[in-house]
């Protein structure tokens, strides 16, 4: 057995060898080199010698609505930042890719890394009372996968979790089908942390309204479409090593106030309606940095960036060459100048820079190439009619681009440029926006192009998207019905393969099928920023750039 132990500072070697760094930097810096998010590092700076007071309410103003807060059936990102304040996990995972302790004191990998057994904490009680245990744990990870739970990232986060063995009342031992380098970095995610198996009996498919953590606030209400409000947990000190008050925070509630419209949650910052708002436009950027009364904060997130993919189920895009023209008349530079200002950074791989494996020699390798695109059509035997679009055997080309409302990050304008740019080629996109993706995507595969992204630690994250066997949409397909054996192959390498270089190169490879055979089309890198008035000091990142509130404060 492989001992690691609180002390323990390097699991690089038997488990995610990666190096996620927060590229956070206040206002537009944008450099990938720090440690630690540049909203920290401003927040030292304003609270050298502020003293934290206790007592206070944080409003913070959500871009979208949760879909659940119920962390094991959650698939937004924006669920998380509620979730993040009512659960803990196993693990934490520090900016520098290192795992420590959080509920779980040490563990254990055997030699085969086919199995972790966890020493977990023995003073900690979930929100309603119930102990917290072996026992919990193993109802935890058994109820993601359980098919009655409808588990949605979370079981993807776990793989490849068979069972669990109770060792006594605080030592559990997780059983692996095969080794995985992911695992224990997955364990840290909010997706996956611990919920109450009391709440979860009896709340079953509304626990995501009633949600029960060990977490430093406890929930009080949802309303919907309105705020969702969190109080302090007086009983809680067990925090993690990402924060430095390791005891109830200091704040009396977060309410977190829904607002999809982004000028009313601007304005809502600006005004003091609100003290802290998320997802900033990139025109309001500029303004709000010259405010003297607020602060801005922004961290690239890490995992798979927004990506355009190619239902390849849908003729003529399971043509490659239809695929290339598509990729080649699609200006993507001009897509994120125009719509970001310079505050996004353009996309080139299915993974972000800032995680790892990425394949950095794919950047500037697409290039916008109209004549290149035209003579691809031109020889699938697509024809220009009088009016410049394109038919076959009496059919006329369309591409149908489906998206979600409200407009989340642009996405709807992405696909309105989009329309424009095809058109030059003779391809007539029709758009589709739809406020129910989940049945037009991934229950009826109804769409040509659908653009989504996915915050993560790992570049195992590619499997749910890439791999043959991931079916997420329809049962049957991965979002863009890509096959290939050789890609397969790959991936499942990379998760077992313990050589830091060999990984590395194995999803170099994956990266470089994936560009050549125009599976996708990258478009950006989403940046989390937050405005927030100078008042407020202490908000932290975890290691994907979601907020934390244990050192949050209100400075009178």
């Amino acid at each position: 057995m492989v001992k690691k132990r609180a002390g323990w500072k390097t699991i690089i070697a038997l488990t995610a060898a990666f190096t996620l760094l927060l590229s956070g930097c206040a206002g537009t810096n944008k450099s990938n080199s720090a440690s630690e998010s540049a909203a920290s590092n401003a927040n030292a700076e304003t609270t050298e010698a502020a003293v934290p007071v206790k007592g206070g309410e944080l409003s913070y103003a959500l871009a979208t609505s949760p879909d659940t807060l119920d962390p094991h059936r959650s698939g937004l990102a924006v669920a998380v930042r509620a979730i993040r304040t009512i659960h803990d996990n196993l693990v934490a995972q520090l900016p520098d890719g290192t795992i420590q302790p959080w509920l779980a004191t040490e563990w254990e990998v055997s030699e085969d890394g086919k199995s972790y057994t966890f020493k977990l904490r023995q003073d900690v009680k979930f929100h309603d009372g119930t102990p917290f245990n072996a026992e919990a744990v193993k109802y935890n990870y058994d109820r993601i996968l359980n098919p009655e739970t409808k588990a949605a990232n979370s079981a993807a986060l776990i793989r490849p979790y068979q069972s669990s063995e109770i060792i006594d009342e605080y030592t559990i031992k997780l059983n692996l089908e095969t080794p995985s380098n992911a695992f224990l970095g997955n364990l840290s995610q909010a997706l996956v942390s611990i919920v109450s198996p009391t709440a979860a009996q009896k709340y079953g498919d509304q626990l995501g309204k009633n949600p029960v953590g060990t977490g430093p606030f406890k929930f009080v209400s949802w309303e919907e479409n309105s705020q969702i409000i969190v109080e302090r947990n007086q009983d809680y000190k067990w925090a993690p090593p990402l924060v430095e008050n390791k005891e109830a925070p200091y704040l009396d509630k977060v309410v977190f106030k829904i607002a999809p419209e982004e000028a009313t949650r601007i304005g809502s910052v600006q005004s003091g309606q609100v003290l802290a708002g998320e997802t900033i436009p990139p025109q309001n950027i500029l303004a709000l940095e010259k405010d003297e009364k607020l602060q801005l904060f922004k961290s690239n997130t890490q995992g798979l960036p927004y990506t355009l993919f190619i239902n390849q189920n849908k003729a003529p895009w399971n043509e490659l060459k239809a695929r290339q023209a598509l990729q080649a008349a699609i200006d993507v530079d001009a897509i994120v100048k125009t719509l970001y200002l310079g505050t996004y950074d353009r996309a080139w791989s299915p993974l972000t820079p800032g995680t790892f494996g990425y394949d950095k020699s794919l950047e500037g390798g697409v290039k916008p190439d109209l004549d290149k695109a035209n003579a691809l059509l031109d020889e699938l035997g697509y024809v220009k009619g009088a009016d410049g679009l394109r038919t076959k055997d009496g059919k006329k080309l369309t591409l149908h681009y489906v998206d979600g409302s409200p407009n989340r990050e642009k996405r709807n304008d992405i696909a309105a440029i989009i329309q424009q740019q095809l058109k030059q080629i003779g391809i007539e996109v029709e758009v589709e926006i739809t406020k129910d993706v989940r049945t037009v995507v991934f229950e009826n595969a109804n769409y040509d192009i659908y653009g989504n992204s996915q915050v993560n630690s790992d570049p195992e994250a590619l499997r749910s998207f890439y791999h043959s066997g991931a079916v997420s949409v329809g049962g049957n397909q991965n979002l863009a019905a890509y096959k290939n054996a050789e890609v397969d192959g790959w991936i499942d390498q990379g998760l077992i393969e313990k050589d830091t270089a060999k990984r590395q190169e194995l999803y170099a490879n994956v990266q470089k099928a994936i560009i050549e055979q125009a599976v996708i089309i990258p478009i950006y890198v989403f940046p989390y920023t937050i405005a927030a008035s100078k008042s407020v000091q202490g908000i932290k990142f975890d290691s994907l750039a979601y907020p934390l509130f244990n050192d949050a404060f209100i400075q009178k």
